[in-house]
C-alpha cells in the first residue's frame, strides 16, 4: 500500500475536522423548502461557537482500512462571526505526535435553503473541502457531503453537539457503502476559554 504524503493524510482527516439515505439526506438539504412552507430562521445557529476555544482532538490513523491506530492533538480553535453571524471563520492550530496541523473553517448560512455549509481546508492543502450541507435540531447538527477517497467516492458525516454553553463536541464519520455503515475517524472536543465578546 502506498504510503500517503503529509497532505494527503491532513486531507484524509479533513473530509473535515472539529462529512444512500444519508445521501438523500444531504441533497434535501441543499434543496429549497416547498412554495409556501413556513422555514426556521436559521442565521443564528453558529452564534453560540464564537469565541476562543481550547481542542483536544483524537484521529484515526488510516480511515476506512480497518485501522485502530489513533493519534491525539492539542490546541485552539478560534471562531469569528462575519456579516452578523450568516458566516464564520474558525483558525484551528493543534500540535500531537503527527505534528503541527493547521485548519480554517468557513460556515456560510444559505437563506433560501435555511441551510449552512461547513467547509474546511488547511494549510497543507490550501484548497476548501466539498461543502457538508446541513443544520440543527435540539442542540445537535448534522452535515453531510459527498466526495473522492482513495480512488472511490464516499459520504462524510459531520455531528456537532452543544453539551453546554462552554463545551461541544465535533464527530466526524466515512461511509463507504453509501451510509449503511459509518466508521468514526474523528473526534473534537472543545472547551471555551475566552468570552465571545473579546473576539474580534
Amino acid at each position: 500500500m502506498r504510503r500517503k504524503t503529509s497532505g494527503e493524510v491532513v486531507r484524509g482527516c479533513l473530509r473535515n475536522c472539529f462529512v444512500s439515505g444519508c445521501l438523500l439526506f444531504a441533497l434535501a438539504a441543499n434543496a429549497a423548502p416547498p412554495q409556501g412552507a413556513s422555514q426556521r430562521d436559521a442565521q443564528h445557529d453558529f452564534d453560540w461557537d464564537i469565541g476562543s476555544w481550547r481542542v483536544h482532538m483524537r484521529r484515526l490513523l488510516h480511515p476506512l482500512t480497518g485501522s485502530t491506530t489513533w493519534v491525539e492533538y492539542d490546541g485552539t480553535d478560534v471562531v469569528r462571526k462575519v456579516w452578523g453571524g450568516r458566516a464564520n471563520l474558525g483558525e484551528v492550530e493543534l500540535d500531537g505526535q503527527s505534528g503541527h496541523l493547521e485548519f480554517l473553517t468557513l460556515r456560510l448560512y444559505n437563506p433560501e435553503t435555511g441551510k449552512w455549509s461547513m467547509n474546511i481546508s488547511s494549510s497543507a492543502a490550501g484548497v476548501l473541502s466539498p461543502p457538508a450541507i446541513g443544520g440543527f435540531e435540539g442542540g445537535h447538527g448534522r452535515f453531510v457531503d459527498q466526495e473522492p477517497y482513495d480512488g472511490r467516492t464516499i459520504l462524510v458525516r459531520y455531528d456537532v453537539a452543544v453539551i453546554t454553553p462552554t463545551r461541544c463536541r465535533f464527530e466526524q464519520s466515512f461511509s463507504a457503502d453509501g451510509g449503511s455503515t459509518w466508521e468514526l475517524n474523528l473526534i473534537v472536543n472543545e472547551t471555551l476559554m475566552e468570552a465571545r465578546s473579546k473576539v474580534r
